[in-house]
């Protein structure tokens, strides 16, 4: 298995993205969403966090291994919870997923059809269908802010200090959006915040 691969991205294009790692090249399918932030970035050293399966050929007579690359293990982790969902391989979830995968998050927990219709492969049933296997799953995800398409990926340990602070907010009785709201302005003030009460205390300053 296959979970994290490093390299120089060299070429992105059709939903797929080749790494150089020393002498090899790999191929990673990616989410459409990430195609564009990923273009910016070519020549670059990145870190892909991978899913790594075989796709069946010719009707299931033969397989052929592939590699999923995603920015952070949290998109990661959305993207195995989204093709739970009947009727979604891997491959058609990659072509739907054109927005940032928390804001596809947002739209599952507030079951909001008409983002989702708005995506490719996704119509009125299926989307009714995404909300009814995974509302209540993905609070977790909502917490991750969508990245900018020319912002950098965001790094494990700021993922886990947003997630941990916003918990710790929504326990004292804000509510989750507030508090998702509140700890990102809190973390654009000072960046260099290092553990979840200090971010917690920065965003109650803000609301003095």
């Amino acid at each position: 298995m296959i979970s994290r691969i490093e390299g120089e991205l060299i070429n992105v294009e059709n939903g797929r993205a080749e790494l150089r790692v020393q002498t090899l090249v790999y191929e990673l399918l990616i989410p459409a969403c990430d195609t564009p932030r990923l273009s910016r970035h070519v020549g670059e050293t990145l870190t892909f966090h991978t899913l790594h399966y075989l796709e069946g050929q010719g009707q299931g007579t033969s397989f052929l291994p592939r590699l999923i690359g995603f920015q952070t293990p949290e998109d990661r982790a959305f993207f195995e919870l989204f093709t739970t969902v009947r009727g979604f391989g891997n491959r058609k979830a990659l072509r739907a997923l054109e927005l940032p995968l928390g804001e596809v998050a947002h739209a599952i927990a507030s079951k909001d059809t008409a983002i989702l219709t708005s995506l490719p492969e996704i119509g009125k049933r299926t989307a009714e269908t995404i909300i009814a296997e995974l509302a209540g799953k993905v609070d977790r995800f909502v917490e991750v802010k969508a990245r900018p398409d020319d912002a950098p990926a965001v790094s494990e340990a700021q993922t886990e200090l947003v997630r941990d602070a916003v918990a710790v907010l929504v326990q004292l009785g804000e509510s989750r959006p507030l508090a998702q709201q509140l700890i990102e302005r809190a973390l654009a003030v000072d960046p260099d915040v290092a553990s979840p009460d200090q971010l917690v205390a920065a965003a109650f300053r803000l609301k003095e």
